[in-house]
Formats: C-alpha cells, structure tokens, sequence
C-alpha cells in the first residue's frame, strides 16, 4: 500500500471536504442531553457523535487556519464532544489537533483515538511517539491499524502497549469498504476494543456481516466517511426536509444523516469532519433527542435513493 496520496485522491477529497462547508448555517437543535453509547469491553460512555479530522485539519502552519480548527475544537467540547480521530496518513492534522490541544488547556474530556500506519510494523513503535508527541498528551486512548496496513505485526505492537499501560484500547479500520474479507478474519481472531468502518445511509454494505460481528464479539464501531466527504449534504440540501425530520427532532440534512447512522444498535460513534464551529454544533445535535426505530430507518433510506 502507497504511503503517500495521489494527487486524483487528494483533489477529490478535497474537492469533497469544500463541499461539506456549502452547508448553510443552521442552528443545532440539541434537546436534552448528549446521547452516548457503551464500549462494550469496559462500559465506557462515549458521545455517539464524535469528530474526524482527515482533510479538514490538514492546514499547515496557517496560522489563521490553525485557530479556525482550534474554534471548531472549542465548540465540540463545549457541545459535549469527546473523541478526536487522526492518522498519520492526515498531513498536519495531529500537529494542529496538538495546537489546538494547548490553546484549550487539554480538556479532559478528550478521548483520543489515533492511528498506526507505516510498514514495515517494526517502525509502528517510534511512529507512535511521534504522534503522541505531535498531540502534546501522555498517552492515546484508542489506537488503531489503520486500512489493516502491517497489521500482524502492528497488533502485537498495540497489544503489547495495551497489557503495559500505555494505551487503554485496540482497533483495527477500513475505509469505503477495503478488505472487508480480511477484516472480519482480524475481528474473529483478535480481541480488538474498537473496529472502524465506513458507514452511511447510501453505504450499507458493514450492515450484513461486519455491524453483527461487532456486536457478537463485544466491539465498539467507530464510523468514517457519514457524508461521503460532503457528497451527501451537498446533493440532499437541495431537496426539502421530509416531513419525518421532526419527529426525530432534526433540522438539517447532516443530523438525518447522522441520527441514521447512529441509531443503529451496534455503532458507537460517528466522526464527521468539518472547518466550521457552527457545523459542529450541528452535528452534536444528531447526539441528542430521538433516534430513529427500524421502521423509520427504512423510511429513511427509501426517501433518500428516491432522490
């Protein structure tokens, strides 16, 4: 696996990232207190709404940049937020989530999920130090084999930190549906905490097998990619809110989006991405209120493959 983006990819993300900040502001609606979910191998509660950091926070040393992702930082944690997602793959997203980190005083609210990536595995050991380090915390909450790069080798390593206390869960991930095969051996064979996937109301696939596995083996669901980089609430925003919005108390496209992604049993966090406090206010809003029952999750899909 290439280390490196292609230039095609790295323009259609952002191309999709630019997208997502179309969205026009809207106020969040949050009713009620934040909603979380258990992870399964210790009952943690987490947000069922967390925050993604790929493409968004990969601003460099634009300082102007950097306080705009520190803002949307503060309005996550002020909204209840807890876990922050970054790789190594993310440019400079873990230097500015540490910039931002530090403006904030460290709020200790923060559940910090990162990434191993690089091969071979016997390097996943100094890559993570520097990623803590990039981050400015004593230790990770959650890290994970990213796209299952190295992943034998890079398991041990996680494993190993885990039994000496130096991070508190293991996980595995995918995106847009890589390796699903191979990845439901790892889920079978290995005591993971956490598996990410791709996941949305148009990308169903993790609902057949790996979504029940999850559950079956005591794993907790992170989710990727909820608006396809903006490809959904670009198209959806176009279209009016169905009159069924209200019952699950939602005032945009992105909390529908969300909310359906979340009310399903086995998922414990979804992790959108965005440049913007006011969009993550809306988001958070998707963490609170009612969810949808199967009956409207069915409604749900049908109304947007119509559209």
């Amino acid at each position: 696996m290439r280390e490196s983006l292609t230039r095609r990819a790295l323009l259609r993300c952002l191309a999709g990232a630019g997208a997502a900040e179309l969205r026009p502001p809207i106020a969040s609606a949050q009713s009620g207190p934040i909603l979380t979910r258990p992870v399964p191998s210790t009952g943690e509660a987490l947000p069922l709404v967390g925050l993604g950091s790929w493409i968004t926070f990969n601003v460099g040393n634009d300082m102007v940049a950097r306080d705009a992702c520190t803002d949307v930082m503060r309005a996550f944690f002020g909204a209840g937020g807890r876990l922050i997602d970054s790789s190594p793959m993310y440019g400079s997203s873990q230097q500015v989530i540490g910039y931002a980190l530090a403006k904030l005083n460290r709020p200790p609210a923060l559940f910090a999920a990162e990434k191993v990536w690089i091969s071979p595995g016997g390097r996943g050991g100094a890559q993570i130090e520097t990623s803590r380090r990039y981050w400015g915390i004593p230790r990770f909450d959650l890290l994970q084999v990213h796209n299952l790069l190295a992943w034998e080798e890079h398991l041990r390593t996680l494993f190993a930190m885990k039994e000496a206390g130096q991070v508190r869960y293991v996980g595995i991930t995918t995106s847009e549906g890589r390796r699903h095969r191979e990845f439901e051996q790892v889920m079978r064979n290995h005591p993971l905490d956490f598996v990410q996937v791709t996941y949305n109301i148009l990308d169903r696939e993790v609902e057949s097998r790996i979504l029940p596995l999850a559950q079956d083996r005591g794993m907790a669901v992170i989710i990727n990619r909820p608006f396809r980089e903006g490809e959904l609430t670009k198209k959806l925003q176009r279209s009016s809110l169905p009159g069924w919005a209200a019952e699950i108390e939602c005032v945009s496209w992105a909390q529908i989006l969300l909310k359906f992604i979340v009310s399903h049993p086995a998922v414990t966090c979804a992790i959108p991405a965005t440049t913007r406090g006011d969009h993550v206010l809306e988001n958070m809003g998707a963490a609170a209120g009612r969810l949808p029952d199967a009956e409207l999750r069915r409604r749900m899909i049908a109304h947007v493959e119509k559209l």
